[in-house]
């Protein structure tokens, strides 16, 4: 035995040091988890971010995307404390001797003035592991002014440092080089894939449906994949559970309701949210009536539409069920019927043409508390994006003559999803947080189907042809640890491995994920993180036109998946409880990127999409600014963005690197809104940037002259282009500005929105193309879209 060498005052001291580690060990051992949610009094909201925390050690952790906490402190006597910016905190003194649950309903919503120093345990910037993040208050997207009027997520997003958008008025983000395709876009956990209404004017998302706003550039945790420049996190609101409530508003463009509350009080809610635009409904009696003038019956039009909708039901503390759904759909339509006399024979031809694309989105969502510590969420998705393009042409001839015909062709593209998956919380202690999740998700792409059919007395065609349908399976498994080592290092370690299955080939990735802070001070600390992603999906896109006819296409052996590599290093500070200042460098490598070979496009003959693409690298490094304030009558940010990106491919530009089409050296973003009183506030905003590269000829030569035999004689002219993208559109920059004159009613609230967009009508560069004076001079015109517009809109809560 081990005493037997031993005296036996050695022997006494060897006891006592092992009792001494066995009562050490129980009084660490008395330990008690508390779990719960946290949520908003009035609506029954869950408060993501919310921060609960022991008063006296000041151990804490915050709330998870559904609103969940656990918590685990010694026995004994504890006070717990609540918190969450614009809240007031709840204390709970608890004798705390076995787990608890402890769920809590914050209220009394707070205004935090100018001159007020609010202390608040609220996870700030310097303290948090992540970094090249940003969360957007939905308070700011709906106070800043916005084009015609029409408050839009992704257009604010656009003035963070690191995003760019694709031109002028466009929804398109552009992040840290990234083209759209490698924006991971989450509507309530389900990928969007086209997030535009109105060629690019508009986003998808209605921000009186939405609950929050997170936008990740780099540094990416573990459980998000995908994608390889960003992820936009929206999380859609639950519905009022305590009472019914709506709201609304009418603008220029378009009409919007939302209507929310209890299906049973404090167990089950709902909420619905529309939106439709009318221009096409105004527009019709002008267009009919231009049309009769011409002898023909004329109808077309715009529009675009979207609805949210989710319910909840409550089944326990420990058990919640979600369904949400998204749809959303453009159309554009041109009908015109007209009708003559053909040696005494009445003939009708009728022309339709239709112009189609929308979105679908649906998710089946349970929550469950599996222990004390664990969390779990059992996800089941739906997703599809569909893009139709369609033309009629039909010759009728009173009495049925041997001359009728009926002709029509339709192109249809998209991507069907149907996945699933599962995610795990685990907090074994305050200082440790655990993420983990399988999923899955069967593709089915439709690269592009062309139907033709032709119909008469004489002929009888009916055929399709393109790219047949493709069918993958995508699969995923993570695992990510967010771990406090001692006071001043806190690190995010994870992997992401996923498989991609396509025509009985597999791809497959590990992808380490690494991030951390360092306080230097008290209120300064340095970030970094390392990050590699892989993408298997790819966007075909066309960089001439603006129609909606970017072609959604799966990883192949001759289209391998997209990866990257981003390291980013910065520092963060928060100062006086009100700003947040960080400065970050980054550097990303891209590789397998694709493009259209030199000629070909959307519109080219070739059959498969495979034998029209180009496969390449990209590059983008630089650094980014940020500086906000979240609190106080004045609120805003400013984001200067300082950066480089470049694009190579062996058979494009001579194999030369070129810089990207959305390459912008400066970018500047100055956000900013000021609530005078409870009755009026005012939004501004003011951009800059460096303009977009764009390719122009060089040289033109003329060739093969030819004469039409009657005294007239032509050219054709070809054209020399040296490089790719080698010239710059002048600098991008304009000034919003919106006023909200608010005012309570018996009834609710109502608010009257004026704006202006592009304030000082600066004429923006949109296109450039070159024309021959009448002098035969060569000269370079702009294209400018839009002049200053003002607008006016009306809104209402009840």
């Amino acid at each position: 035995m081990l005493f037997l060498n031993l005296n036996d005052c050695q022997r006494m001291r060897l006891s006592l040091s092992f009792l001494l580690i066995m009562l050490v060990g129980s009084v660490f051992a008395q330990k008690h988890t508390v779990t719960g949610y946290i949520e908003d009094s009035k609506t029954g909201e869950k408060l993501f971010g919310a921060n609960v925390y022991e008063k006296q050690t000041l151990q804490g952790t915050t709330s998870n995307e559904y609103g969940f906490y656990s918590i685990t402190l010694p026995e004994g006597s504890v006070t717990v404390v609540v918190s969450f910016v614009g809240y007031s905190n709840l204390e709970f003194a608890i004798d705390l001797k076995g787990d608890t649950t402890l769920s809590v309903e914050l209220g009394g919503a707070v205004e935090l003035r100018e001159f007020e120093v609010v202390a608040s345990q609220t996870e700030k910037i310097h303290e948090e592991t992540q970094m090249s993040k940003i969360s957007i208050p939905i308070s700011e997207i709906e106070n800043l002014p916005a084009f015609l009027g029409e408050k839009d997520v992704l257009k604010t997003i656009q003035l963070l440092p690191g995003v760019q958008s694709g031109g002028e008025g466009s929804s398109g983000l552009y992040v840290r080089g990234g083209g759209p395709d490698q924006n991971l876009i989450l509507l309530d956990g389900v990928p969007v894939y086209n997030a535009s209404h109105l060629f690019g004017f508009f986003s998808v998302f209605n921000p009186d449906g939405i609950n929050s706003v997170e936008l990740i550039k780099g540094g990416f945790p573990a459980h998000y994949g995908g994608r390889l420049s960003s992820v936009v996190d929206i999380r859609m609101k639950e519905g009022n559970m305590k009472e019914f409530h709506g709201s609304g508003g009418i603008g220029v463009v378009s009409s919007r309701l939302t209507l929310e509350g209890p299906i049973v009080k404090d167990k089950s809610s709902f909420i619905v949210s529309g939106r439709r635009t009318y221009i096409d409904i105004l527009a019709q009696p002008i267009i009919r009536a231009a049309g009769s003038a011409q002898g023909v019956k004329t109808r077309a039009g715009y529009y675009f539409y979207d609805l949210n909708a989710k319910a909840n039901w409550k089944f326990s503390e420990n058990s919640r069920l979600f369904l949400s759904s998204y749809m959303g759909n453009d159309k554009a339509y041109f009908r015109i019927e007209e009708s003559y006399l053909n040696n005494d024979v009445e003939v009708t031809e009728k022309n339709d043409a239709d112009l189609v694309w929308g979105n679908i989105t649906t998710a089946l969502r349970w929550n469950q508390i599996v222990g004390k510590k664990l969390f779990a969420n059992t996800t089941l998705t739906y997703s599809r994006y569909r893009f139709l393009v369609g033309s009629e042409f039909e010759t009728e001839t009173e009495g049925g003559a041997s001359d009728d015909q009926k002709f029509r062709f339709a192109y249809n593209s998209g991507i069907f999803d149907w996945g699933g998956k599962v995610d795990f919380d685990y907090r074994p202690s305050p200082n440790h947080y655990i993420k983990f999740g399988v999923g899955n998700t069967y593709h089915t792409y439709v690269p592009g189907i062309t139907i033709f059919r032709e119909a008469s007395d004489n002929t009888d065609v009916d055929t399709t042809f393109g790219a047949t349908k493709i069918y993958s399976h995508e699969s995923v498994i993570y695992a990510e640890d967010d771990i406090k080592i001692g006071t001043r290092l806190k690190v995010n370690l994870g992997a992401h491995f996923s498989a991609f299955k396509v025509r009985d080939e597999w791809f497959t990735s590990l992808q380490p994920r690494v991030s951390g802070r360092y306080l230097l001070t008290e209120d300064w600390a340095l970030k970094g993180s390392y990050a590699t992603m892989q993408q298997y999906i790819h966007l075909l896109t066309n960089a001439t036109i603006g129609l909606p006819t970017d072609l959604w296409v799966p990883a192949t052996d001759k289209a391998p998946p997209q990866r990257s590599e981003q390291v980013a290093l910065g520092v963060a500070k928060t100062y006086r409880d009100k700003f947040e200042i960080s400065v970050e460098g980054y550097y990303k490598t891209m590789k397998n990127l694709i493009e259209y070979k030199e000629g070909a496009s959307f519109f080219s003959t070739q059959n498969d999409w495979e034998e029209k693409i180009e496969s390449g690298d990209g590059w983008s490094y630089g650094t980014e600014l940020f500086i906000q304030k979240k609190m106080g009558k004045t609120r805003g940010w400013i984001g200067y963005t300082l950066s480089w990106t470049e694009r190579q491919f062996d058979n494009i530009n001579f194999g030369e690197k070129f810089p990207y089409k959305f390459d912008r050296r400066h970018d500047l973003s100055i956000a900013v809104t000021h609530k005078f009183n409870d009755k009026i506030d005012i939004g501004v905003t003011w951009v800059y940037g460096t303009g977009n590269a764009v390719t122009l000829a060089q040289d033109r030569y003329l060739s093969n002259p030819f004469s039409t035999g009657g005294g007239e004689f032509f050219e054709n002219s070809v054209e020399n282009f040296d490089s790719r993208n080698d010239y710059r559109m002048a600098a991008f920059h304009r000034l919003d500005v919106g006023v909200n004159f608010r005012k309570e009613k018996r009834w609710g609230e109502r608010t009257w929105s004026l704006g202006l967009y592009n304030a000082y009508s600066r004429k923006n560069p949109f296109y450039l193309y070159f024309t021959t004076t009448n002098s035969g001079k060569r000269v370079l015109k702009q294209v400018s879209l839009f002049p200053i517009i003002p607008s006016v809109s009306y809104g209402f809560k009840f």
